[in-house]
């Protein structure tokens, strides 16, 4: 299967933003380790080690790899006939759990695995709709 242009571009769009707001969120975490004191109230600190980074990048790459495993499917469902719309649907409903799986695996993994943050490996997964949503309401204004 070749990969069409507009999967790719959008899948480039995705990476880039989603690196850049995992990237953020790490600064910020740098920041708050900074600022917050070590005698918090209930004991809690920021922490900035490895596994701030780790959980980024796992994150990151799961909330890609989740969108362009969509691209793919959307890209196959768009080759289909007419007449296989029944198979088109359930293409689309196999797609969503497997994807739906394999983001809940991550979270799993994040929040047992000692060398993952919890914090910085979840929130990646939530930077591609929030890309596309501000990326639409950005285009509505522009009248495109």
């Amino acid at each position: 299967m070749v990969i069409q242009d507009a999967v790719k571009k959008e899948t480039t769009f995705i990476a880039v933003g989603t690196a850049v707001a995992s990237l953020i969120v790490i600064i910020l975490f740098f920041i708050l380790h900074q600022v917050v004191p070590s005698d918090a109230p209930f004991g809690y600190t920021v922490p900035f080690d490895y596994k701030v980074f780790l959980g980024a990048i796992g994150g990151t790459i799961v909330a890609v790899g989740n969108f362009f495993w969509m691209g793919l499917t959307v890209q196959k469902i768009t080759g289909m006939s007419e007449e296989e719309t029944d198979r088109a649907r359930s293409t689309m409903a196999v797609s969503l759990r497997y994807r739906t799986m394999m983001q809940l695996l991550w979270v799993i993994l994040s929040i047992f695995v000692p060398a993952i943050n919890l914090v910085t490996g979840v929130i990646p997964l939530f930077i591609p709709s929030i890309l596309i949503k501000i990326r639409g309401i950005l285009t509505a204004r522009k009248g495109r």
